[in-house]
């Protein structure tokens, strides 16, 4: 069963779509626009809780490899604006 744990393959430059769920939708924009560092990015909205208490938003990035792709997710995360990131 080896195969299954194969990371599936991943042709760069690529758009990578992270899902950010967030409490405040305000915060958000400076925290993708510090993450992304200056490279284009297109935000959408996406789902709200019930109560209205979260928000997500998905963000594409083109990243140009593996490793910019990560940066950018670790940015995100550490961010405590930001509840979870997918």
């Amino acid at each position: 069963m080896e195969a299954d744990k194969k990371k599936p393959e991943i042709q760069y430059p690529c758009n990578w779509e992270y899902r950010i769920i967030v409490s405040d939708v305000d915060k958000i924009l400076s925290a993708v626009e510090k993450a992304a560092g200056g490279m284009d990015y297109t935000v959408k909205p996406s789902n709200v809780s019930r109560n209205n208490k979260y928000f997500s938003i998905n963000v594409t990035i083109e990243v140009p490899n593996e490793v910019t792709r990560d940066i950018i997710y670790a940015s995100l995360v550490k961010n405590e604006d930001i509840k979870f990131v997918l």
